[in-house]
């Protein structure tokens, strides 16, 4: 089994073109769902279950952080992956992050094929 669905939570139009562009190198097979904000995202997941998150945390309307509160209390079967990816350099936003049990690894902007490496194998180990 592989990594088919990704659904990608990210504001901006610029960061939102780059990880399509370095998801579909990375494995042009994988299909790309986009939310602009967290409460996109819940409405997505309301009929798509896919096999990870890639999540920002700074956006309008709700926030990387309120969408991990309203997923978790909201979503019993939880997507096996959630990464969380920032331009943040907070520790205190990595330390936030993982109190969520589902949120599996962090990575800086932008996103490289290496960061979709580790997400696939993370994924693969708990799968």
């Amino acid at each position: 089994m592989s990594l088919q669905t990704i659904l990608l939570v990210e504001d901006e139009e610029v960061d939102q073109y780059i990880c399509k562009y370095v998801i579909n190198k990375f494995n042009s097979s994988i299909t790309t769902l986009i939310a602009n904000n967290g409460q996109e995202a819940l409405e997505i997941l309301q009929h798509d279950k896919p096999d990870a998150i890639i999540l920002d945390i700074n956006m309008p309307i709700m926030n990387g952080f309120e969408f991990l509160d309203h997923y978790a209390s909201e979503f019993d079967n939880h997507v096996p992956v959630v990464a969380m990816l920032t331009s943040s350099i907070d520790d205190n936003d990595k330390k936030k992050a993982s109190q969520y049990s589902f949120v599996r690894v962090c990575f800086q902007k932008p996103l490289t094929n290496a960061h979709l490496q580790q997400l696939k194998d993370t994924w693969n180990q708990l799968t």
